[in-house]
């Protein structure tokens, strides 16, 4: 059985007992978490797809919180001593997928 989910502005297909990185949210370790835009299910081929959203619940944990890779952006103009560079690192929770419940 699985689902497809939006989470924090994202499409994800998710699985019970899944563990995933998701954007930042708002909840402390140890969080129990309810998403309820639903997008499909798939119970054993059975799909069942949304207009735009399903009546189901996907119950999540959450396990922590983690800064990702950093990326560089280097930006130069030849010839004209133009040079700016930058870092940036995402910020993600770390979840676990509980149960999904049509």
């Amino acid at each position: 059985m699985f689902a497809i989910v939006k989470i924090a502005g994202q499409q994800f297909k998710v699985e019970e007992g899944q563990e995933l990185f998701v954007h930042q949210l708002e909840a402390n370790e140890g969080d129990s978490l309810a998403f309820e835009d639903v997008l499909l299910v798939d119970n054993g081929g059975n799909v069942s797809v949304g207009t735009p959203v399903l009546n189901a619940k996907v119950n999540a944990t959450v396990l922590g919180h983690q800064k990702g890779d950093k990326v560089l952006v280097f930006r130069k103009k030849r010839r004209k001593g133009y040079r700016k560079k930058n870092g940036h690192r995402q910020h993600f929770t770390k979840i676990k997928i509980d149960s999904i419940a049509v």
